[in-house]
């Protein structure tokens, strides 16, 4: 059994038996406090309040809250209107209700106190900013997280400033590893740019009612190979990652150069990315002329998910926007879906829905683009796990590579060295050293390893234009924020309309 359904259980069982203790203090039957909802219901009959606020526990995410507010206002008929016993009852009331059912000191003194009782103005708001933060703090870490898209490695099925809900229930809320944090930041307070969290306590990978990322999902996670970096997102950051730097330029020069700007940051702390997990572990992924292939198989159909391919016009047409429109092919020039090769050469990025029913007038000749070092119009960049064997690997050629799964037991070869050897490190916390070919894994010599996390395998939908799992590699689960699920606005030069409220596939 899992942490989390431990704490759950444990909780619910220290809320319940509070609550029967509480009831029969107030002169309710006890088993009334056991049953679901109705328990709410007394609570409300008992105070005397308005009726309405039953049914409002019923509004998706809300309603939890409406709960919450119903159980501090029976806390108040105890005689109890202090803020550290309203924290307690929203933070521990597992420990706390139980307390206040059993306790000799405590009795339930009904709506004459609370009638008596007056909060001061600055008491108000006090109380409400606190009750705020710590709702939307919960709901932040627990329940789902508002983003936005910034890059268009996902085009077309999200676009740059769409306004996205991702779920963290969709495979179990993760812990923090840095709880001591200030609210609503990610790694970095605004404007002072200095960090929004403190290391003193860390916090294992803990994830509650852990479930599985599925192949073909929308995925945001923390970037693997962010523990590093260089703190200079116009030139570095996730953009230029010290790890590419050094490839480039050697360690020395790195450190001589950027020394003053390398820092590094826990998994937690990460930049967030989008992208569609395409391989999951125990898979083999292999990209065979443009078309990805998922243990052997070419992968889903993505009506969304497009590609570059070149298209060969004839001599003195211009080619614009409106011409694309025409052949059903609709292009957003600022994000670089239109390249010019030669006067009569151009790339275009086509979604496969566009690819399926595309009219082309006589004389146009669209051909698959293949990413090739040869290729001049491809700009090569190394490619994860950066040695000489892959040199032949593109974008549109690669692999195939295997991805680790909990529990498999791999064999080090110096190829299987080359390509896990940060999983075995970096993700999963192993002192890994290679003593004139021979592996020590803590210290011992080794031969095999039996992986700890599950991996997954990452490609933007836009697969021409993503720095995705081709680049740097495995995401390992302890990564994994949660499942991108709903479009809740979007704009560009106002709002797209069609976008708002739209699930995402």
């Amino acid at each position: 059994m899992s942490i989390g359904w431990i704490v759950f259980i444990i909780g619910a069982l220290g809320w319940h038996i509070g609550m029967y203790g509480m009831f029969k203090k107030a002169g309710m039957p006890g088993w009334k406090a056991l049953v679901p909802f109705y328990n709410t219901w007394c609570m409300l009959q008992k105070m005397e309040l308005k009726k309405y606020w039953f049914f409002l526990q019923f509004i998706p995410i809300a309603g939890q809250f409406i709960t919450i507010w119903i159980c501090i206002k029976f806390v108040e008929y105890f005689g109890r209107f202090g803020f550290w016993h309203h924290a307690a009852a929203v933070l521990f009331p597992f420990i706390y209700f139980p307390y206040l059912g059993y306790s000799k000191n405590e009795r339930y003194a009904g709506i004459a106190v609370v009638k008596n009782y007056k909060k001061s103005t600055a008491r108000e708001w006090i109380d409400a900013a606190a009750f705020a933060i710590v709702a939307a703090t919960i709901i932040r870490t627990f329940v789902f997280e508002a983003y936005t898209i910034p890059t268009p490695s996902e085009e077309k099925t999200l676009l740059v400033n769409d306004f996205l809900f991702v779920s963290k229930m969709a495979y179990g809320p993760r812990i923090p590893n840095t709880p001591i944090a200030m609210p609503f930041m990610h790694h970095t307070i605004p404007g002072l740019n200095v960090k929004s969290y403190v290391e003193w306590i860390k916090i294992p990978y803990t994830r509650w009612f852990a479930r599985p990322v599925k192949r073909n999902d929308a995925v945001v996670f923390n970037f693997p190979v962010n523990d590093t970096l260089i703190n200079d997102e116009e030139n570095f950051g996730s953009k230029v990652t010290y790890y590419d730097a050094v490839r480039q330029l050697g360690r020395e020069r790195v450190w001589q150069d950027y020394g003053d700007l390398i820092i590094t940051r826990p998994v937690d702390k990460r930049e967030n990315f989008i992208k569609r997990c395409v391989g999951i572990a125990g898979d083999t992924i292999q990209v065979i002329n443009g078309k990805l292939h998922v243990n052997g198989r070419p992968e889903d159909y993505f009506p969304h998910a497009e590609r570059f391919y070149q298209l060969q016009i004839p001599e003195g047409i211009y080619l614009d926007e409106d011409k694309l429109k025409s052949m059903g092919i609709n292009i957003r020039p600022s994000q670089g879906d239109l390249q010019q090769l030669k006067s009569n050469l151009f790339l275009v990025n086509i979604t496969n829905e566009e690819h399926k029913n595309l009219k082309l007038p006589p004389g146009y000749i669209l051909t698959d683009f293949i990413a090739d070092i040869s290729n001049p119009n491809y700009p090569y960049k190394q490619l994860f796990p950066y040695y000489n064997d892959n040199k032949s690997w593109t974008v549109d050629n690669y692999g195939p590579i295997w991805i680790p799964a909990k529990n498999a037991t791999i064999q080090l070869t110096p190829d299987n060295v080359i390509r896990y050897q940060r999983c075995i490190e970096v993700y999963e916390g192993n002192k890994f050293e290679n003593r004139n070919g021979k592996i020590f894994i803590n210290g011992k010599e080794a031969s095999s390893y039996t992986f700890k996390m599950n991996y997954y395998w990452m490609m933007g939908d836009n697969r021409h234009n993503s720095l995705d799992s081709r680049y740097w590699g495995f995401v390992p689960e302890d990564h994994v924020v949660g499942k991108a699920s709903l479009i809740w606005f979007s704009y560009e030069n106002g709002p797209r309309w069609n976008r708002l409220f739209r699930w995402i596939k």
